[in-house]
């Protein structure tokens, strides 16, 4: 079997410099982006099966080079193209007419990523995955979570086990079905289990099956979780609890593609493909002795880690909208919105439970609160006065102040540019600051 299927690549020309999230955005969506600097006139040698459309970046050309971009067009007839303007007009040239004309789109700036990440798919012919199921299904635009969706648009088409990092309630399950959409399997079953939540004793048979009369109870033969979803994937969520006897029979899977059914020595060959998810530091817990080493480094040939809810950013209010409107299209309900102190209170919040935390207080507020408006008490958000009190003037002041750094940076995806920008602040405050109240950037990010 082929560990990569020849599928055609999906590739953007971008005549230009395309900034860091604009380069994320594509990437995210699965397309690769090629940068062709406007003054070369080189070919762009492309497999004939890949999907190929030109995107020409007016926004910083210098006109002497506008010229050059059109024989290099001229070259590449064949290619549908986009461009993107500066939000200035550009002055008038039969050479800069010529190429707009050639372009089916045009966008101003600012420019709106979604609509074009979208023309894009309808130029190459590509039909969108249902929401429910593709890389989508991850709600936001933040820049750690663009990352996420490139790799599982990397990793999807990719017939080797990936193991799913992040704290619990960020999305695992989800991301792992956006695996087994975007792969060559997703015709075939797409079947979950979690194993901390079967019993001990009966791991075994739910996993790999058992014969009749293998144990007391058992009336009649039992296909486990692994023959059912053969020719697709299985998902094993919180694989960190799996028993030590479970973990070697999953081995023999990932090794050998064979199991045993409890009762049974004779191997049956099945083809799945193994996604695992844990929120338990696997590496401690193989020191530890409560994970197969062998096992872990079957598991750990690809890993896709999750961001945690705290470090997304904008895109908690973004979810929050979205999980209200799911809850009204469903449930009668006076709650349609949010006021702004609770925006505030959602994005200043820890998110312990992450994306499963925000939907139930949401699903809650929506239920209790009698406005139109959610609040931030609706939402069992808001401090005690007397904790404020408690705290001083000056510790007052001093969380407050680190408060609204950590507002800032998370609504800049944690770019210290920007958030010194809406801080009207330097970049070196902002460093000062961060040392000030112990916030390490790596570990944000």
């Amino acid at each position: 079997m082929a560990a990569v299927p020849d599928f055609p690549a999906r590739c953007v020309i971008w005549f230009g410099q395309p900034l860091a999230l604009e380069r994320a955005t594509l990437a995210a969506a699965g397309w690769q982006v090629r940068g062709v600097a406007p003054e070369q006139c080189a070919g762009i040698g492309m497999r004939g099966s890949d999907q190929v459309v030109g995107l020409l970046d007016l926004r910083t050309v210098v006109p002497a080079n506008l010229a050059h971009l059109q024989q290099l067009l001229v070259d590449h007839r064949h290619m549908s193209l986009l461009a993107l303007l500066p939000a200035a007009p550009l002055r008038p040239s039969p050479v800069l007419d010529a190429l707009l004309t050639a372009c089916v789109d045009t966008y101003t700036a600012p420019i709106d990523l979604p609509r074009v990440v979208q023309r894009l798919q309808q130029l190459a012919g590509a039909e969108p995955l249902p929401a429910a199921h593709g890389p989508q299904s991850l709600i936001g635009d933040s820049a750690v979570l663009q990352v996420t969706r490139a790799a599982i648009r990397k990793y999807a088409p990719v017939d080797l086990p990936v193991l799913i990092t992040g704290e619990t309630g960020t999305g695992k399950e989800l991301a792992a079905q956006a695996l087994h959409a975007l792969s060559a399997r997703h015709a075939r079953p797409f079947l979950a289990v979690n194993c901390g939540a079967i019993p001990a004793a009966l791991v075994q048979s739910e996993l790999f099956g058992h014969e009749r009369g293998a144990f007391t109870g058992a009336a009649t033969r039992r296909l486990g979780l692994f023959e059912s979803a053969s020719g697709g994937t299985v998902f094993l969520d919180e694989i960190g609890d799996l028993p030590l006897d479970a973990q070697t029979n999953l081995l023999r899977v990932l090794q050998e593609g064979t199991v045993e059914r409890v009762g049974s020595n004779r191997p049956l060959e099945v083809d799945v493909r193994v996604l695992a998810a844990t929120h338990v530091d696997l590496e401690k817990a193989v020191e530890q002795g409560h994970f197969r080493r062998d096992l872990f480094y079957r598991l750990n040939v690809l890993r896709l880690p999750l961001p945690p809810l705290r470090e997304r950013g904008s895109d908690i209010a973004l979810l929050a909208h979205h999980f209200l409107t799911s809850f009204r299209h469903r449930h009668v309900t006076r709650a349609r919105g949010f006021t702004a102190d609770a925006v505030q209170a959602l994005e200043r919040f820890g998110w312990p439970g992450n994306v499963r935390e925000l939907l139930n207080r949401v699903q809650r507020a929506a239920i209790v609160s009698d406005a139109e408006l959610i609040t931030a008490a609706d939402l069992e958000l808001t401090q005690p006065l007397q904790a404020t009190v408690d705290r001083g003037l000056q510790g007052a002041k001093q969380v407050a102040e680190r408060e609204t750094l950590l507002h800032a940076l998370r609504q800049a995806d944690f770019n210290i540019t920007a958030c010194a920008r809406h801080m009207q602040v330097s970049r070196v405050t902002v460093y000062r600051l961060c040392r000030k109240h112990q916030l390490a950037l790596p570990d944000l990010r």
